[in-house]
């Protein structure tokens, strides 16, 4: 890492600009990174996508034989260090992996995030190294597959208030563990689960590595599988264990650690899921212009149609936007990771859950608006194919169904809405981040006479950048205030909350998109890249809707009289847009680029 790039804690791009420079892009991988996505893709287009109906019927088989055959080729082994079979590569390229691999069916994304994540991960990170040489390397190559059973019928989102048990043996040689798990991914072909349970009264969960054989199933018996919505040749099935035995040595780091380690599987699975959910609406976007340039009505393809434009223009722009957050937020980890272990007081385990940990903020932003991204664009992708898009003779329909979990697993979206906005205002208690100076400023700011001089905006991104930085003063006035009238009981206040996030979640979305667009633009010149900046500026125009939206019902909904009219005149002070660019123009352009090049193509 560039000891001359500032590398931001979590949550500080509220508070801190960046030099485009310094934010890592999709066009900054390497050779190796390069090659890893073609071998990927490769692999997909060969062995998934020419197989989806088989998904689509239930054939969890052939999900278990895939998992094998990409155990096999090494993409189940990219983030696990070498030492332990592992490729040991770093943090975006574990992220370009699960992007990749997850494009062409939510059946085998679930199956592949499950193991090389929850599965996996928690051993690597929190596993003794009798631990990680016993199951890593068999978990790497896909001879063993994973699976992470903490849900439970009475503990979804308060993951901490499971009720099954670990009890010590007599002899103190094991446990036996005694409930019922439910909704566990890879439950029907995993050799491992890592598995959660309370022994004796303890305040948190604990963690333990548990085998299965289905020859000797020590007390463990499945229930049959779920009949889901979507991701259907993802094994889901409910997990009871009866007096299973688990050798004192498999307990997972220290008891009572379980939740911690659940928590920390979480922040890197939102992230993931982020990254998972970004091929798969390329690959929409892709048999949505197909469709839509062979589809003649009226005598010209439907393509031409405004209607049409305006769907895949912002289908487009929402994928590349997401694109590029997820990615600056990957390098960021990556480089946290890498500052934590170069300091030498961090071994690689501990330097990567706190490099995730610090940007818990940033992976709960990520999840939901990708997840919510994808559903929209699967969404659309039906209604370009019109009734064809409701057949099973489409790969639209699936592409549907799938998506709808994305906003359910890793934490619901609105526990993560929640999440981003509680996890912000602890960094701020602890000194992390500092919020309070500039959310005092920014009060003080509402009460001074604004400045009516007109700034020079004539360089590229020069007002859409002043306007950023406008929407976090936004940001900062409502939740400032918020915070200030109901203080730690800002919990309590689910609504408001949501609120707040929804304007978090544009600003970080917004700026990773201007900050990507300027930074191509400066290396190849603006005529170039005319597409991306179209993305980017369009992409802030509905980012200003939504947080005056946010903004407005916030503030009349916990303030009034003076206080109330100085916040609203606030907001339309800072939602100032003076060179509005023309929004079906840009839309224009971007659907031009895509459906010239009948695909996806930024």
């Amino acid at each position: 890492m560039s000891n001359e790039k500032q590398l931001l804690r979590g949550g500080q791009f509220l508070v801190k600009a960046i030099d485009c420079e310094e934010m890592f892009t999709p066009e900054d991988f390497n050779e190796d990174q390069i090659m890893m996505r073609d071998s990927i893709k490769e692999f997909v287009d060969r062995e998934i996508w020419p197989h989806k109906a088989r998904f689509e019927q239930k054939d969890y088989a052939l999900t278990a034989e895939l998992m094998k055959k990409a155990g096999e080729l090494g993409f189940l082994s990219v983030s696990v260090p070498e030492e332990y079979g592992g490729m040991g590569m770093g943090f975006v390229s574990t992220m370009l992996t699960c992007d990749y691999i997850s494009g062409a069916t939510g059946s085998f994304s679930t199956a592949f995030g499950a193991h090389t994540g929850i599965g996996t991960m928690p051993i690597t990170l929190y596993g003794t190294e009798e631990q990680k040489q016993k199951y890593v390397p068999k978990l790497a190559s896909g001879e063993w597959i994973g699976a992470y059973c903490l849900t439970e019928p009475s503990a979804g989102s308060d993951a901490n208030s499971g009720k099954t048990k670990a009890v010590l043996s007599d002899d103190g040689k094991h446990y036996n563990i005694t409930g019922q798990k439910m909704w566990i991914s890879n439950a029907g072909f995993c050799n491992l689960m890592i598995v959660f349970a309370r022994i004796e009264n303890d305040k948190y969960i604990t963690g333990f590595i548990v085998e299965y054989d289905k020859e000797n199933p020590n007390g463990i018996t499945m229930g049959e599988e779920e009949h889901k919505l979507g991701i259907r040749a993802s094994s889901t099935r409910q997990v009871f264990y009866n007096e299973t035995k688990v050798p004192v040595e498999n307990m997972l780091s220290e008891r009572g650690k379980g939740f911690k380690i659940a928590m920390n599987a979480l922040n890197v699975g939102r992230i993931k899921l982020a990254a998972a959910c970004l091929d798969a609406q390329r690959r929409i976007i892709g048999e949505a212009i197909k469709y839509a340039n062979e589809r003649v009505q009226f005598k010209v393809p439907i393509s031409s149609f405004g209607a049409i434009r305006q769907k895949i223009a912002e289908m487009t722009m929402n994928c590349w936007v997401g694109e590029s957050a997820s990615y600056r937020a990957g390098k960021d980890i990556e480089d946290r990771i890498e500052l934590r272990m170069n300091n030498g007081t961090d071994t690689h385990q501990s330097a990567e859950l706190k490099g995730v940990e610090e940007y818990a903020i940033e992976c709960s932003i990520l999840k939901v608006a990708v997840s919510e991204h994808t559903q929209s664009c699967a969404d659309e992708g039906i209604q370009i194919f019109g009734g064809m898009g409701f057949s099973e003779e489409t790969p639209i329909e699936s592409a549907w169904r799938d998506a709808r979990i994305a906003r359910i697993y890793e934490g619901t979206n609105e526990i993560n809405r929640m999440l981003s906005i509680g996890m912000l205002i602890k960094k701020a208690m602890k000194g992390h981040v500092d919020v309070l100076g500039p959310a005092q400023a920014v009060a003080g700011e509402l009460t001074s006479i604004p400045s009516f001089e007109m700034p020079d905006y004539s360089a590229l991104f020069s007002e859409e950048k002043s306007i950023i930085a406008n929407l976090k003063k936004i940001f900062l006035m409502v939740a400032g205030a918020a915070l200030q009238k109901y203080g730690e009981a800002i919990d309590k206040h689910q609504q408001l909350m949501l609120a707040c996030s929804d304007i978090l979640i544009q600003v970080y979305m917004a700026e990773s998109a201007i900050l990507r667009a300027e930074k191509m633009a400066k290396k190849q010149g603006e005529d170039k890249v005319e597409g991306q900046i179209a993305m980017a500026k369009l992409n802030l125009f509905y980012a200003i809707d939504i947080i005056e939206t946010a903004g407005k019902h916030s503030i009349i909904s916990f303030t009034e009289g003076d206080e109330q009219r100085m916040m609203l005149m606030g907001l339309r002070r800072y939602l100032k847009y003076t060179n509005m660019p023309n929004i079906i123009a840009l839309r224009n352009i971007i659907a031009d680029k895509v459906t010239e090049a009948n695909k996806y193509c930024f």
